[in-house]
């Protein structure tokens, strides 16, 4: 039984769909968690000196509070965008939730949805005019699954899909 099956099985109404980040972006929030923890470590260490000096100044509190801030609420932004970043499909909503953000859109007023072999992405339309549309990065194997739920929930919704030399077709027309 897959992670996606294991969620069905909890709540059938809801699906869940894991973000699918980049190398690069991995690095980043890994760096910035390691800077978070150095910034916090870093400022216990200059505060563990002031402690033992002149403690009635007002601007070293003042300065103390907000490194300690900074770096916590960098290290609590990042952790969550690891481990909360997802696409959630509940019976009449499509929520994309990056970390502590959540867009909910309604699935109603989905169109279309295009797969993109090429460049491996799903792009989710709200108008005939392709206009109004957001990118779903999951795994290429679960898109069949998230069309397939997304689809079951709005049997109007169009389903298109383009090759990798379809895809290079166009980017070769619009140079």
């Amino acid at each position: 039984m897959t992670d996606l099956e294991s969620e069905g099985a909890k709540r059938p109404d809801i699906q869940k769909f894991p973000f699918k980040f980049t190398n690069l972006m991995l690095g980043l929030c890994i760096l910035g968690i390691v800077l978070s923890a150095a910034g916090i470590a870093l400022t216990s260490w200059q505060f563990i000196g002031f402690l033992g000096g002149d403690i009635s100044s007002v601007y070293e509190w003042m300065k103390y509070i907000l490194l300690y801030l900074v770096s916590i609420l960098l290290g609590v932004l990042l952790v969550a965008m690891l481990f909360r970043s997802q696409y959630v499909l509940t019976q009449d909503k499509l929520i994309m939730q990056f970390g502590l953000i959540k867009q909910k859109y309604d699935i109603a007023k989905i169109r279309s949805v295009h797969l993109f072999h090429g460049a491996k992405k799903l792009a989710v339309y709200f108008d005939d005019f392709k206009s109004d549309y957001i990118m779903i990065l999951i795994k290429e194997a679960w898109h069949s699954e998230f069309i397939a739920a997304l689809t079951a929930r709005n049997e109007r919704i169009a389903v298109s899909f383009s090759t990798p030399e379809e895809e290079e077709e166009v980017k070769k027309k619009k140079k």
